[in-house]
């Protein structure tokens, strides 16, 4: 990942931190799910977050560090900051801002748009009716993913546990006032992914750390979510995309992949 990217739709999704994304692309990429060694008290703990996150609407603000070697081998660190604004099936509103610059991301049901706000250049895309559908077009047709898509996903529990192979319990701790279940799941071939949730009935979640232990240097993703908010009423206009004046329209590139998005696990 370079350390500053263009306006494509990498630059957003590295704002979101690239990694895996879990259930986006079980459906189309997966033979099988594996065996799953998971405790019934932390499935339930997820199962119980998958719920919350599938409010008709939300929005949520998160911080995230992005932590990878250089070619050079050496260790960088990229910082995003983002407001999330969810209103299903078909609206998503996406503010990033980060030492890669600022960009917006907006979905009103038929077109994703993408605009980088320092550069005024943006693009846009035709797709599904639905986040999910779009999610899986987007990574799909560009070849990236990124673990908080498992959040907006139809399914946000099933997405988290899709290609897990095993979970439990590592002990409780307090994250802005509010006591946290601290979980720890493992997903072949090498990706470790630490969950800490709400010990409550929400069950919401407060951070989430992916690590790849098969990659070299071992490169992570760290976010912070906070300032959940699920009394929300966006309206349609909230979602639409109105290119101000000078900005330009430029055409966003599939990625030169040879395979399709893949889940959590492929490379960052």
């Amino acid at each position: 990942m370079p350390t500053k990217v263009s306006l494509k739709v990498a630059a957003l999704l590295a704002g979101l931190g690239v990694a895996g994304v879990g259930g986006l692309a079980a459906a189309g990429y997966a033979a099988s799910p594996p065996k799953q060694t998971i405790s019934e008290d932390v499935r339930a703990a997820v199962v119980q977050m998958g719920k919350s996150l599938s409010a008709d609407q939300f929005s949520f603000q998160a911080r995230t560090l992005r932590v990878y070697a250089d070619t050079n081998g050496q260790p960088l660190h990229i910082a995003h900051s983002m407001k999330v604004i969810v209103r299903r099936p078909d609206k998503l509103l996406i503010d990033v801002t980060g030492d890669d610059g600022s960009t917006k991301f907006v979905y009103d049901g038929k077109t994703m748009v993408l605009f980088g706000v320092d550069t005024k250049r943006y693009s846009s895309l035709p797709v599904p009716n639905t986040i999910q559908g779009m999610l899986e077009k987007v990574m799909g047709r560009f070849g990236v993913d990124f673990p908080l898509a498992d959040l907006l996903t139809s399914s946000p529990d099933k997405s988290f546990l899709f290609g897990v192979t095993s979970g439990r319990e590592v002990n409780i701790v307090t994250i802005d006032g509010v006591p946290c279940r601290h979980l720890l799941f493992s997903q072949p071939p090498g990706i470790e992914l630490e969950l800490w949730v709400e010990k409550n009935d929400r069950a919401l979640p407060r951070r989430l750390i992916v690590t790849y232990r098969d990659l070299p240097d071992h490169p992570s993703f760290v976010a912070e979510l906070f300032d959940w908010n699920f009394s929300i009423h966006p309206s349609d206009s909230e979602f639409v995309f109105q290119p101000p004046e000078g900005a330009v329209v430029v055409e966003l590139k599939p990625a030169a992949t040879k395979a399709p998005a893949k889940p959590k696990g492929s490379k960052p």
